[in-house]
């Protein structure tokens, strides 16, 4: 993260450089203008908080931060490293993977109601993905931010990350895909295979869900 905010920083200086710091006027109207556009262009989560919990193991978390009930609120997404985060274009890309992943999740039908999950502090999980029972025991590694589901049918491993209202549980796109599928029974359904294709638009992303702590 200290990469992107050197870099960001450099990038900043330059304008400023370039525009004669203040602007022509000297009343600071170019400052302003400026400022303004280098936060446009980081998007609508532009602070550096917000940049550090888009990358995985950047903050680290405990199993305690996992314990309680979460339930769904948006779609998720996180990235694999800072190196990959810049390259794709920060907090920019990240909008563009949710506003992708939006109407395939509107499209399932996904609430906090039907979607949730429940964390205890003794290894077991429970909750609901479109109303479907999952349940099991899971595992936590504070050092890779890993999050490994074992269920009857299937062992899923996604990854924990902060949001500003919660929690985000990602996973690679096409796992995540194979487990909706499974749950739903829709291995025909094209709409879904755009959560496959953001493996290929945008590499080292993992998606998932948002989701905020009830309890």
């Amino acid at each position: 993260m200290k990469k992107i905010i050197i870099s960001l920083a450099a990038c900043f200086c330059m304008v400023l450089a370039g525009c004669g710091a203040l602007g022509n006027n000297g009343n600071g109207g170019g400052l302003s203008n400026v400022i303004n556009s280098v936060l446009g262009a980081l998007g609508s989560e532009s602070t550096l908080g917000s940049l550090a919990d888009l990358v995985i193991g950047s903050v680290k978390l405990t199993q305690a931060d996992l314990v309680g009930v979460w339930g769904y609120e948006a779609p998720g997404c996180a990235f694999t490293s800072e190196n990959l985060l810049a390259k794709a274009g920060g907090a920019v890309a990240a909008g563009q993977v949710k506003e992708k992943l939006t109407p395939v999740y509107n499209s399932l039908g996904l609430t906090a109601e039907n979607t949730n999950l429940t964390f205890s502090n003794n290894g077991q999980f429970s909750g609901k993905i479109k109303g479907i029972p999952v349940g099991g025991t899971y595992t936590f590694d504070p050092n890779s931010s890993a999050v490994q589901l074992n269920m009857t049918l299937i062992k899923l491993t996604g990854y924990a990350t902060r949001t500003s209202t919660g929690m985000s549980f990602t996973f690679e796109s096409k796992k995540l895909l194979n487990f909706i599928q499974l749950l739903t029974s829709l291995t025909g359904n094209s709409t879904l295979q755009t959560v496959g294709d953001l493996s290929k638009q945008f590499e080292g992303v993992r998606v998932g869900f948002d989701m905020r702590r009830y309890q």
